[in-house]
């Protein structure tokens, strides 16, 4: 029943995400008007909206104009869906803890998403976040003290400024966007210390990685401008449950015997 319940939750939760993407970078209410096609702009009814359901019944088109719908929706919809349930699997012990734990994964994946799309993190999420997050580390279970989230947060969010400033100063560029200075602060104060430099080591290994490829084979050149968000965001995804383990490995590949 938990499972059940977990799921049409996250299910229902990833729907209401997929109208936040769309609407908050494009400067929309997130409440009004109701969810309409946006190739011919006529408002969906109530079953047009199940989550998953509706876009395997209308095969990926729009019930009336027969457009095509990006399979972004109900991936979304089945992504909250499976973080809820690895949220309280991992930590139904301290269920205040998995909540905190689900609205951060929610968070990331909704600045990840529209990171990709349009480069841009939006303060009501970045700095939204780290508001929140910033509290709760006075309560955080995983924290010895919590002045680990705290100085973690606002010394990760330093380093990432003055990285910007350097580039933007001195080599007369964007190194990375100010967006990634104020996700730093919400993922210091949420992830810690360990947590943060973990998420931080798998993010840079992801961007290499599809740099990497975009050079190799897709043509690109070294001034390929890629969002960090998303990249941060899946670090730090890694990060939350399996940071010991990754710390772990990464010690007993530099051990000196």
């Amino acid at each position: 029943m938990e499972i059940i319940v977990l799921i049409v939750a996250g299910l229902s939760v990833g729907s209401f995400f997929n109208v936040v993407i769309y609407r908050l970078p494009r400067g929309e209410n997130l409440a009004y008007p109701r969810s309409r096609c946006p190739s011919c702009n006529k408002p969906l009814r109530w079953f047009h909206n199940i989550p998953v359901v509706s876009f395997l019944v209308l095969r990926g088109r729009c019930a009336y104009c027969r457009a095509p719908i990006s399979c972004r929706y109900p991936l979304v919809e089945i992504a909250t869906a499976g973080m809820f349930w690895l949220c309280w699997s991992r930590f139904h012990s301290q269920p205040v803890h998995a909540l905190f734990c689900a609205v951060f994964l929610s968070i990331l994946l909704v600045l990840a998403l529209i990171d990709l799309e349009h480069m841009i993190l939006p303060d009501e999420l970045t700095l939204g976040g780290a508001v929140v997050f910033l509290v709760y580390a006075f309560f955080h279970p995983g924290f010895a003290s919590p002045w680990n989230g705290v100085a973690t947060a606002f010394g990760a969010a330093a380093l990432f400024a003055g990285i910007y400033f350097f580039y933007v100063k001195v080599r007369g560029m964007e190194g990375l966007g100010f967006g990634d200075v104020k996700l730093m602060l919400m993922l210091g104060a949420f992830l810690g210390l360990e947590g943060l430099v973990v998420a931080l080591l798998l993010a840079s290994f992801f961007g290499l990685l599809v740099g990497g490829f975009m050079i190799l084979f897709r043509g690109k050149t070294l001034k390929l401008a890629l969002p960090f968000g998303p990249f941060l965001s899946l670090g730090a995804f890694f990060s939350l449950f399996w940071a010991e383990q990754i710390l772990a490995a990464i010690r007993s590949w530099f051990a000196v015997e």
